[in-house]
């Protein structure tokens, strides 16, 4: 690790979302504090986790939405499915819900992020002055880049890092607006990205598709979303031999049944119906699922029906310290994204690197450019032969159907090319050079 060098200074990592836990945000804010920065977490508050906590020498502290865009927060807590569903009782005539759905569309549209314009609001007025504000993702930058201008109108120089862990423009999330209305959501995302004084994402790849979407002649740095390994791991991560049981402890599931693990957002259009059906055709398997989201309730009731009984289980999500140990007690991780975007055929979200650093094996469906290919290299799983439940499952299967020596094998061999290569000690190194450098002197 470089000499620390922000002693005196303070920094905000902003989360667009509850933070409980977000990983990346975490091992930012560790390696901001350990550079001498007094850090904040700011993230969204949704009811559910405390509003101020502490993680070591890092504040975390959450924003409840505020003024006239509060409501169209209410995407994190459990609230909302209970305040759209009173909305409908409401409105019994169907020509109404017609409508009023047509106007929450064209709001949505508009005021894009929508979900996050109340938190903006509170932190306008709430949070206090830092030296450097670290948006992850688009959903805080327009507010990083707005506590830049207060602090420059107050005198105070301050520095704002946009770091892209997706490509939001072109992704699912934005695939059903109309052609119009993403070209001008993207040139006000380009016009934002622009104006931040570092530019970060998580892979080559979207590096290239950032760039060319943003126009710049510099690629954003790439910070791998490598994760953190316990510090009694050593050098082979989950070690075979002492592989731990968090999943069965949990769920009561018995030695012979297999478990195919999913941890994670859990929400639509992240292929989550599909693998349950897979994982059905799958002998001797269960589908557990560790995670948060707007359908983790929904989840929660697949355990109940009887089609999925004692095959399917929705846990909560783990702090990310703990994460390590609960992925790898499964057999295969499963990351069931379609690839429908630009966006998702080049992710490579924290939960691929997690299971390669557990030693668990992975199956993905097929177009997913990165990790399709980082698996088919260096032989850490398998890939769906297309996008159906019936070859999801044959590629589960695969990686299954094999005795315990060559499981056992495998997972020592993964293990210990993620902590060889794909961990987080060079980025977070790394990271902190890309900081020093906006600090002169």
């Amino acid at each position: 690790m470089t000499e620390a060098f922000g002693t005196g200074r303070r920094a905000v990592v902003l989360v667009g979302s509850p933070a409980n836990p977000y990983s990346r945000g975490l091992r930012l804010a560790r390696t901001l504090a350990a550079q001498g920065f007094a850090v904040e977490i700011a993230a969204v508050a949704d009811g559910v986790a405390a509003p101020v906590e502490t993680a070591g020498p890092i504040s975390i502290r959450r924003y409840a939405p505020s003024g006239p865009y509060a409501r169209l927060g209410a995407t994190y807590g459990t609230r909302s499915g209970a305040v759209a569903a009173s909305a409908d009782r409401r409105l019994r005539k169907r020509g109404l819900r017609v409508v009023r759905k047509g106007v929450a569309a064209m709001r949505r549209w508009l005021l894009w992020p929508h979900t996050v314009r109340g938190w903006w609001a509170t932190l306008e007025r709430e949070l206090a002055p830092a030296d450097l504000y670290h948006a992850c993702g688009v959903l805080p930058l327009a507010a990083a880049l707005d506590a830049r201008e207060r602090d420059r109108k107050a005198g105070r120089r301050s520095v704002v890092i946009y770091d892209a862990v997706d490509d939001v423009i072109r992704s699912s999330n934005l695939m059903g607006m109309p052609g119009p209305v993403r070209w001008w959501l993207g040139r006000r995302e380009r016009r934002w990205a622009r104006a931040a004084d570092l530019r970060l994402t998580i892979n080559d790849d979207l590096a290239r598709q950032l760039a060319a979407g943003w126009r710049t002649a510099d690629l954003p740095t790439v910070i791998m979303n490598y994760p953190e390994l316990p510090a009694a791991s050593g050098d082979a991560a989950a070690a075979p031999a002492a592989r731990p049981d968090r999943i069965r402890e949990a769920t009561g599931l018995p030695p012979a049944t297999r478990i195919v693990a999913f941890q994670g957002r859990i929400g639509p259009n992240r292929g989550l119906d599909e693998a349950a059906e897979a994982v059905l055709r799958v002998p001797d398997a269960a589908f557990v699922l560790i995670g948060f989201g707007v359908d983790y309730e929904q989840s929660r009731a697949r355990d109940r029906q009887e089609r999925f009984a004692g095959r399917h289980f929705t846990l909560p999500a783990v702090h990310p310290d703990e994460l390590l140990e609960w992925t790898a007690s499964a057999d295969v991780a499963i990351i069931p994204l379609p690839p429908v975007s630009a966006n998702e055929r080049a992710a490579t979200p924290n939960k691929f690197w997690e299971a390669l650093a557990a030693g668990t094996p992975i199956v993905v469906r097929p177009g997913m450019t990165v990790m399709g290919g980082l698996i088919a290299k260096h032989d850490l799983g398998a890939v769906a032969a297309s996008l159906g439940v019936d070859d999801l499952a044959a590629a589960l299967r695969r990686v299954l159907d094999v005795d315990r020596a060559t499981a056992t094998e495998r997972r020592r061999r993964i293990a210990a090319l993620a902590a060889e290569r794909f961990t987080w000690p060079a980025e977070s190194i790394r990271y902190a050079e890309v900081v020093r450098r906006l600090f002169p002197g």
